[in-house]
């Protein structure tokens, strides 16, 4: 690995997820591999890697092995900076710490054995930690009873130096800001929701940097001081920069070392949120010290302001507060500070997801019916489960009344998702009903349905032609740009009548529908087409046949066919098929339920794709 701050992180994940594969795999000595012993190799190689990285900064070397006949760990970390100066050279140290190095007292509380081992142009460090309950022999004492509680009171001192000692703080700060800033990183990554980041700020500052800390939220909508948009804000008011009123920072968390003053403390900051700052200056400022609210020992202490900033736009305010302190220790500032950018970063982030979102969902439900028709003489169920990426779904129904007796359902599967996916689902739902309206049949539908979409691939292409000239491009080509305008649907229409339901359907592109009858039987009821908006003037056919009572349709996306399970999908030799054939005298509720549980647990993960499927059966 490379010697960069990201490596303490990157080591930790290889180590992780090397042991969970050993481990599934039963492979010699993992019987003593337990969850503790992997905590320890994590922890261990975290620290050896953040030293390798602070000490040398070359590349780094990683490397561990279980001993298979006493399941013993043995980590190995190695770098390429001569910790020994040559003979004849300044015989000055290179370090100003003695070898021994700051990361590795607690690689000695966790190890049996540890040493470093030197050869040309290289240093590795390694440790050796035992099994649980087990040592090289074989003595049962390693992990058990009062050594086991001295261990881990001593590894959590090391972790977390007492708040109100400067000279700990330093050294803490000296061995495992780099490692801290690491994991807090790996902590804050990817985090959806902006209270919970804050809230694991909360618990990353206290009790390491301070005995207290208050993270308050700001609005994006009103202007630069506000509190965001759900819920009511806390605090008093201020003046957002259009002039108009905003309101005041909302107090999103607060947190405290001794959980019985986080409520008293609550109220106090409540009292005095932070007023609006001047400019965008990340702090640190002086904060009023909240006195009483923290009892008769925390009445003196110091406390500052750091302004959450990510993108040029202020988020929030993170509060740090230490009892018997007249200032913080400027290396405590610092970190406080860079830990500060990963918490706005990460509540920018959370706020952009919860954006997109709301957009996609503001999208979807515009994209599917408000309610789905009942039709006389049949029973239906519906399943959708869209996939949640990060936009609006592929997949579309729809069933409504015709007009003449007639009732209309579609599935549709769009190719992609997002904004495209609700261009061409946006294009086909209104025209399926006006056309039906219109009192065009099935494969008149699809015949019109197949060119609007081709003709709209075709205005967008060539808008986007002209538009890259315009930004200085190269000459326009009919057709030149995006033509994605590919949709698979399975549209139908029903007539009900004495004795059954007429059915009338086309397949484009889309997995055929299923026809299970009252016996138990099962068949396909439609015959495959191709996809709409790829052939230009293709012409469509369409099937009929007779629904009888008891007889039910199977309609799906590929959601279901292609469900995945390593290698193997679920309509692999007629999987779909065989499911519905044991539906045989269930109702539509039942068999639609029954469907969407076999396709479930057909694979070990969630799906990976929307799921749709809709089943009518005459009553």
């Amino acid at each position: 690995m490379s010697g960069s701050p990201d490596a303490p992180g990157v080591a930790r994940a290889l180590v992780r997820a090397a042991l969970t594969e050993w481990a599934e795999r039963g492979l010699p000595g993992t019987q003593h591999l337990t969850g503790r012993l992997a905590d320890d190799a994590v922890v261990a190689v975290s620290e050896l890697v953040t030293n390798a990285v602070v000490h040398a900064g070359t590349d780094v070397e990683l490397g561990w092995r279980l001993e298979a006949d006493t399941g013993a760990l043995v980590v190995e970390v190695a770098d390429h900076h001569p910790s020994r100066a040559p003979r004849g050279a300044d015989p000055e140290p290179p370090y100003e710490t003695p070898e021994y190095g700051r990361g590795l007292r607690l690689v000695a509380a966790l190890a049996e054995s540890w040493g470093i081992t030197y050869r040309t142009g290289a240093k590795t460090v390694w440790a050796r930690l035992p099994a649980e309950g087990r040592t090289a022999g074989d003595a049962k004492v390693a992990y058990v009873g009062e050594r086991a509680l001295r261990r881990g009171l001593h590894v959590a001192g090391i972790l977390a130096p007492e708040p109100l000692r400067a000279e700990q703080d330093r050294e803490w700060l000296d061995r495992g800001a780099l490692s801290f800033l690491a994991e807090a990183s790996d902590l804050l990554a990817g985090q959806l929701d902006e209270n919970l980041v804050a809230a694991l700020a909360g618990q990353l500052i206290v009790p390491r940097l301070a005995d207290w800390c208050a993270v308050w939220m700001e609005d994006e909508v009103m202007g630069r001081w506000g509190s965001p948009g759900s819920g009511e804000a806390e605090g008093s008011g201020g003046w957002g920069e259009s002039g108009g009123f905003a309101p005041g920072p909302r107090l999103a968390r607060v947190w405290h070392g001794s959980e019985n003053r986080i409520e008293e403390l609550r109220r106090a900051l409540e009292k005095d949120p932070p007023g609006p700052p001047d400019g965008l200056r990340s702090g640190p400022v002086p904060f009023p010290w909240p006195g009483e609210a923290l009892g008769p020992h925390g009445t003196h202490g110091s406390a500052l302001a750091y302004r959450l900033i990510a993108g040029g736009r202020p988020l929030g305010t993170l509060v740090i507060g230490r009892a018997g302190l007249l200032r913080f220790p400027d290396e405590i500032t610092g970190l406080v500070e860079d830990l500060g950018r990963r918490v706005a970063l990460a509540i920018g982030a959370a706020r952009q997801y919860a954006r997109q979102a709301t957009i996609s969902a503001v999208l979807q439900r515009g994209l599917l019916p408000g309610a789905v028709a009942e039709i006389p003489g049949m029973r239906s169920a519906l399943v959708y489960e869209p996939c949640d990426k990060g936009g609006p779904s592929g997949d579309f129904y729809d069933l409504f009344p015709g007009g003449d007796g007639r009732w209309c359902f579609a599935l549709g599967d769009v190719q992609g998702k997002g904004p495209e996916a609700a261009v061409v689902i946006g294009l086909a739902r209104p025209w399926l009903r006006l056309l039906a309206r219109e009192g065009y049949r099935v494969a008149d539908v699809l015949d019109r349905l197949n060119q609007l979409l081709l003709d709209d691939a075709t205005e967008a292409a060539d808008a986007a032609a002209r538009a890259l000239v315009a930004a200085g491009g190269g000459p326009v080509h009919p057709g030149d740009g995006p033509q994605n305008r590919f949709l698979s649907l399975l549209y139908g229409e029903l007539v009900p009548f004495e004795g059954g339901v007429r059915c009338t359907l086309a397949s484009a592109g889309h997995p055929l529908p299923l026809l299970l009858g009252a016996a138990g039987e099962v068949s396909a009821a439609a015959r495959p087409q191709t996809l709409l908006g790829v052939v230009e003037d293709e012409t469509y056919t369409s099937e009929t046949f007779v629904l009888r009572p008891g007889d039910s349709l199977l309609c799906v996306t590929d959601g279901v066919t292609e469900r995945r399970s390593g290698s193997r999908q679920f309509d692999d030799g007629d999987g779909l098929a065989a499911a519905l054939t044991g539906c045989a005298g269930l109702s539509a509720q039942l068999i639609a339920e029954r469907i969407k549980h076999l396709v479930h647990d057909f694979g070990a993960r969630p799906p990976e794709d929307d799921l749709a499927l809709l089943v009518l059966q005459a009553e």
